[in-house]
């Protein structure tokens, strides 16, 4: 396929500050453990649909959740103690598919069933601004690590949006791309996109061109996301697969198998070493390094539809079609 050259006037403005686009990891005394030891801490309830996507602040502190069945609502909790922080109620006119936290902690982007992307401060969860353009159910959203810049795939391709200028980019890509997922690297330069059919994409989002398809699965997929480090790239499949791909290479470097059907979440704890997978048949805990399966969380009645880690590296969240919103997390130990 020949790569997507776009207009310069698109990306104007667009400088990736390679100073700011690394992502810290400071690591605490209460080290981040594999969560082999996992327990469950809360169980949330509000939601009255499958929730779709959880998000985290970069603090830790507030978690967003979005939700299925045209319920259109965003509620925020404090997984810290599992209590309700409120609602942003009639958020969307459908199914709100994905949230993202920009890293700096004050925007809440929201995107949906109903074609738009909407944008709320994080601050007093009150709505910003519309993103209008997609003429399809946006499904993902990606934001730079330097907060300037916001991706939404949808499943009539991706469009690029100036987070701080809060206004359009460009099309990075439309047609025969119904994009199910998006990930940008940490270092801010790649964004990886998955499709229905399995095919995975690269691109180098200063030029806006395309810099390697991975036919990676035989089904649609689901999610991909990079390791902290920026060297894999790890995507989730219909095929009921977990596969590592060398960024660099694009070379397959492990398929981990064991789900029983499709893997529709994946989340990686900050210090780079536990992934965790969610499906059908529950929460799979991962190390990365060897692949070896080291838990499995079993709490949720029915399919776990999205999962989180928090950028702390202490919480797992995720979401059912149960309509539930589970936190899971080593107790701590108090003298």
């Amino acid at each position: 396929m020949a790569a997507v050259a776009l207009p310069v006037a698109t990306w104007e403005g667009f400088h990736i500050h390679q100073a700011h686009a690394a992502i810290e990891v400071i690591p605490s005394s209460q080290a981040t453990n594999s969560f082999a030891n996992a327990q469950l801490l809360y169980t949330l309830r509000g939601h009255k649909g499958t929730v779709k996507s959880l998000a985290f602040s970069p603090d830790s502190r507030i978690l967003a959740s979005g939700g299925a069945e045209n319920e259109g609502v965003i509620r925020l909790w404090n997984p810290v103690n599992g209590k309700k922080l409120g609602n942003i109620n009639k958020a969307h006119k459908a199914a709100v598919e994905s949230l993202v936290i920009s890293p700096d902690g004050r925007t809440l982007a929201s995107c949906s069933d109903d074609n738009t992307i909407n944008l709320w401060s994080l601050n007093n969860f009150k709505f910003s601004r519309s993103f209008v353009g997609h003429t399809s159910n946006v499904l993902s959203l990606a934001v730079s690590p330097d907060s300037k810049i916001l991706i939404s795939g949808a499943l009539d391709g991706i469009r690029i949006w100036d987070l701080l200028q809060q206004r359009p980019l460009g099309t990075l890509v439309r047609f025969d791309n119904l994009i199910y997922t998006l990930a940008i690297s940490p270092d801010g330069q790649t964004l990886a996109s998955g499709d229905n059919k399995g095919v995975i994409k690269l691109w180098n989002l200063s030029t806006g061109k395309l810099i390697n398809e991975l036919v990676a699965h035989s089904n649609g997929v689901n999610a991909v996301i990079f390791t902290p480090d920026g060297q894999t790239l790890v995507t989730a499949s219909r095929d009921r697969t977990v596969k590592l791909w060398n960024i660099n290479t694009g070379e397959l470097v492990r398929t981990l198998t064991g789900h029983n059907n499709w893997v529709n979440a994946i989340t990686i704890n900050p210090d780079g070493q536990t992934l965790a997978s969610a499906g059908r048949d529950g929460i799979k805990l991962w190390d990365l390094t060897t692949g070896e399966l080291i838990n499995t969380l079993s709490g949720h009645t029915d399919w776990v539809s999205a999962i989180a880690f928090s950028p702390n590296g202490k919480i797992l969240a995720s979401g059912g079609f149960d309509q539930q919103i589970k936190i899971w997390g080593t107790p701590v130990k108090r003298n």
